[in-house]
């Protein structure tokens, strides 16, 4: 496998025919995650594109490891959810190289801002919320009911390598009095296999353009349960609420603002046996609390939560949602607004 840095991507993309042979071409790293190498390339005489490259080992403290032919699993994902999303919200796929573990796809206007900084810097767009409560509900409901066509997606072992045991498992072993909590809610989750899940719908994972939002990350896409995405994405929010707790209300918003338009999005399966919110709640609070409580003590670790006190209130915040689960969104909120308010 031929490792693509910033300094060989231009020869290698000549030599393999991505660039005309006479034409220069500047590439930049992108810093997209810690699983894999993502690089802009500029050429001097045509449009910029990105090209994307899996590595096994992941870029973390702790030892992280993944299968390399998870980078397939994110073009086809990103194949089959464009159609579903408005035009330029999912890069097109451009180019394949299976030997070396890598594609090109259509590139972002370079003058962009990744949400997630947004966030860390305390700027809260509710309409970027609302935008993408309904990019999630059209992903959920468009794909449900379409489990012979999607049996592509079956397989959840990078989902395992990459959620359940560098996320559930190390949280587990870190609590092992809520153990057999999770245990459940891997095994219901795992049971319920309804529509595409994205696996990673994070605001590190939306780019903010001046006309649109661009989403990436599509590797651990799989046929599974919608509310794994939810409290994986609702998870990040509450994280960055405790950050800017004295603007708690503010923060707290863009969840209440995603829930609406998501919610709204899925009005055709209210009756639904999953989607039904008396159904959809309940499952979704505890992958809210796992995702949290992971992101202090689980493989991938947060850096802007460094203080103790602000760690182990998330840890006790994510044991009351397991041992004593609230009945409703507003509950939840009540819960995250007392568990804060005694931080300095």
């Amino acid at each position: 496998m031929h490792l693509l840095e910033p300094q060989n991507t231009a020869d290698w993309l000549r030599s393999n025919g991505w660039l005309p042979a006479g034409e220069s071409a500047e590439v930049a790293l992108l810093a997209w995650g810690v699983s894999n190498v993502v690089l802009r390339v500029t050429p001097s005489d045509s449009t910029p594109f990105v090209v994307k490259q899996s590595r096994g080992q992941l870029r973390t403290r702790d030892p992280w490891f993944s299968r390399l032919e998870r980078i397939w699993r994110e073009a086809d994902a990103m194949r089959e959810l464009q159609p579903l999303l408005p035009e330029g919200r999912i890069p097109r796929v451009l180019r394949e190289e299976r030997d070396n573990y890598v594609f090109a796809m259509e590139a972002a206007p370079a003058e962009h801002v990744v949400w997630k900084q947004s966030l860390l810097e305390g700027h809260f767009q509710p309409a970027v919320a609302r935008e993408l409560g309904v990019g999630l509900s059209a992903i959920h409901a468009r794909t449900t009911g379409q489990n012979e066509r999607l049996i592509s997606f079956v397989d959840r072992q990078v989902f395992i390598e990459l959620r359940v045991d560098p996320f559930y498992r190390r949280v587990a072993q870190a609590a092992p009095e809520i153990a057999p909590q999770i245990d459940r809610m891997i095994d219901e989750m795992f049971a319920t296999p309804v529509c595409l899940v994205h696996g990673d719908f994070s605001p590190k994972n939306v780019l903010l353009t001046a006309d649109r939002l661009v989403l990436v990350d599509f590797e651990t896409v799989h046929l599974g349960d919608p509310a794994f995405d939810l409290g994986f994405f609702l998870s990040h929010l509450l994280l960055k609420t405790v950050l800017h707790r004295a603007r708690f209300e503010l923060a707290a918003d863009l969840t209440v603002a995603f829930w609406s338009t998501y919610r709204a999005g899925l009005a055709d399966l209210a009756d639904h046996p999953v989607f039904a919110p008396d159904r959809l709640v309940p499952r979704m609070i505890p992958h809210l609390a796992g995702c949290m409580w992971a992101r202090i003590d689980g493989t991938s670790k947060i850096d802007y939560l460094p203080d103790p006190a602000e760690q182990n209130a998330v840890r006790e915040f994510c044991r009351g949602l397991f041992l004593d689960p609230p009945p409703d969104w507003e509950s939840v909120l009540g819960r995250l607004r007392d568990s804060t308010s005694i931080l300095h």
